[in-house]
């Protein structure tokens, strides 16, 4: 069984990866529409204040999932799903940089056996090293039993 605490002190808020986006604003635009949204600033990229949709963030990834020397925790691995944090509007057709690493390292035990919950962090900048938001990707392993 993995040490939890030996993992977090390792490898807790080292950035991993570093990856460019560019947000196209048709795509953020039909997104935005296809999960109902109706306000001008997330459908209509003719709107001044035309901004990516939350959607269009969460389905940003980086290169990598996790940090190179990571260990193997076997079992088997699940999708915990995403959350995103809005701290400015991010806006369409600029470079956008994210930096990746794990945020949190938790466990928890269930009917099943121990799951391991890894959380990883893309916190996006613009240019101007402006931190507009962070995606949150949970990645959920059940561990083998013994």
């Amino acid at each position: 069984m993995l040490d939890i605490d030996e993992l977090r002190s390792k490898f807790l808020d080292l950035e991993f990866d570093r990856t460019g986006f560019v947000i196209e604003a048709e795509k953020s635009a039909a997104a935005a529409k296809a999960y109902g949204e109706t306000r001008p600033e997330f459908t209509d990229p003719t709107d001044p204040n035309f901004q990516a949709c939350l959607p269009i963030l969460a389905s940003l990834a980086s290169g990598r999932q996790l940090p190179i020397d990571f260990p193997s925790l076997g079992g088997i691995s699940m999708d915990g799903g995403k959350a995103v944090t809005s701290i400015e509007p991010v806006p369409f057709g600029v470079q956008l940089t994210g930096r990746t690493h794990l945020h949190d390292i938790y466990a928890k035990s269930g009917r099943s056996g121990r799951m391991v919950f890894l959380v990883s962090r893309i916190q996006l900048y613009d240019d101007a090293g402006t931190h507009l938001a962070s995606t949150d990707s949970r990645q959920v392993i059940r561990e083998k039993p013994e």
